[in-house]
C-alpha cells in the first residue's frame, strides 16, 4: 500500500477496512492504493480513499460489471486506475427476471436495514424474501419500522415484524425525525457499513439524510407515496456510498417491486428456523411437508405450534429458490450449471 497508507492505518480502519482486507495484498503492490468502491458507472467509477473521493478507470479487462458499492480494492494512483478487487466479506446480490446472474446490490456490509413502513407496504411475505437474501449474504437483518408518526400505536406492525425471524432486531421510528440516529446507533459505529434495501416511498432516502445529517444542498432526493396503494415513487436510481453522522458508512439503494430467491437455502434455514429444526424428525428423508405421513411439520401445523400460512410461505420461496438456482452437471471437474427450469 502507498506510504501515505501505511503511516496512517486509522484512515483505513475508519472506512471498515480490516485484516480480512489486509492478508489479500499480495507480493509487488505494497505501492498499490487501498479504496473503498462508492459509486459504479458504466465506463468509471468513484471510491473513498480516508481523505476523500477519487473518480477512477475500471481495469481494464473486467471493466465495471464485477464491481458492487462497498467493494475494497487497490489502485493505481498514478494512473488513476483500479487495478484488483478483493475479496468481499459479505455480497448481497439478486436474482432479476431481464438479467442474465445476478443483479450486484452491495458488499462487504455489516447490517442490513430492511426498511418498510407502518401502512398497506407492510407486507410479511416480501420481507421474508428480504430476509433470506439477506441471512444468505452474510450479513445481520434489522428491520427498521418507518412512518410510525402516522399511525396510533407502531405495536402490531412491531409484533408482525418480531415473529417473522428467530432473534430478529426492529427498530420503530420517524425516519425525520434526528433521534431516530440514535435508535440505529449501535449498527452504526466508526468502521461499520450498513445498507438500506426495501420498497420505494418508505422512507430510505429520508433515513440516509438524516444519519448523513446531509445539508439541504447535499440531500439526497426523497418522495412521498400515493395515498390509493401505498406505493412509492423512485427517488433513489442508483447506489452509492455515504458518511454516517456518527463515524460508519451508509449504502443507499433503488427501492425494490420485486426481488426473486436463489442461491438462498442457508438464507431460508436460519428464516425458517421452526422448520428447519422440525425436518429431520420427520419419517423421510425426502418429506416435502406436504402430504407425507409421519411429518413432524405437518404435525406441528395440525397442534396449533405452526401457523399454515408460515408453512405455505416457505413451501413457495422453497420451491422458487430451487427453480431459480443452477445445478452442477457433468462429470467431476467438467461440470457446467444448468437451471432447474
Amino acid at each position: 500500500m502507498t506510504e501515505d497508507a501505511s503511516t496512517d492505518p486509522d484512515r483505513l480502519t475508519a472506512l471498515g477496512w480490516s485484516d480480512f482486507f489486509a492478508g489479500q495484498i499480495q507480493s509487488g503492490e505494497d505501492a498499490l492504493t487501498p479504496v473503498r468502491v462508492a459509486s459504479v458507472h458504466r465506463s468509471r467509477l468513484t471510491a473513498e480513499t480516508g481523505d476523500g473521493q477519487v473518480t477512477l478507470a475500471p481495469p481494464h479487462d473486467t471493466g465495471t460489471s464485477d464491481l458492487a458499492v462497498g467493494d475494497w480494492a487497490i489502485c493505481d494512483m498514478a494512473s488513476e486506475t483500479l487495478v484488483r478487487r478483493l475479496d468481499r466479506r459479505t455480497v448481497l446480490r439478486r436474482r432479476t427476471e431481464d438479467r442474465a446472474g445476478r443483479q450486484l446490490i452491495a458488499a462487504n456490509v455489516d447490517t442490513l436495514f430492511i426498511v418498510t413502513s407502518c401502512n398497506d407496504d407492510f407486507n410479511p411475505a416480501r420481507l421474508e424474501r428480504y430476509l433470506a437474501v439477506v441471512n444468505e449474504a452474510g450479513a445481520e437483518p434489522v428491520i427498521v419500522l418507518t412512518k410510525i408518526d402516522a399511525v396510533p400505536d407502531p405495536a402490531p406492525w412491531r409484533d408482525q415484524a418480531l415473529a417473522l425471524q428467530r432473534d430478529l432486531q426492529v427498530v420503530t421510528l420517524n425516519a425525520k425525525d434526528p433521534c431516530s440516529a440514535r435508535a440505529l446507533a449501535p449498527w452504526c459505529g466508526p468502521g461499520r457499513t450498513v445498507a438500506l434495501i426495501g420498497s420505494s416511498g418508505v422512507g430510505k432516502s429520508t433515513l440516509l439524510n438524516t444519519l448523513a445529517n446531509k445539508s439541504k444542498g447535499e440531500a439526497q432526493a426523497t418522495g412521498g407515496i400515493r395515498e390509493s396503494d401505498a406505493k412509492g415513487r423512485h427517488t433513489t436510481t442508483s447506489r452509492s456510498l455515504h458518511a454516517i453522522a456518527t463515524g460508519g458508512w451508509i449504502i443507499d439503494t433503488p427501492g425494490m417491486r420485486t426481488l426473486h430467491v436463489s442461491d438462498a437455502a442457508g438464507g431460508l434455514q436460519t428464516l425458517f428456523a421452526e422448520i428447519t429444526e422440525l425436518a429431520p424428525q420427520c419419517r423421510f428423508r425426502d418429506c416435502t411437508h406436504a402430504h407425507e405421513p409421519g411429518c413432524a411439520v405437518l404435525a406441528a401445523v395440525a397442534d396449533g405450534r405452526l401457523s399454515p400460512d408460515r408453512l405455505e410461505r416457505w413451501r413457495k420461496l422453497d420451491q422458487e429458490n430451487r427453480a431459480n438456482t443452477p445445478v452442477k452437471t457433468g462429470r467431476r471437474g467438467k461440470r457446467s450449471e444448468k437451471s432447474h427450469r
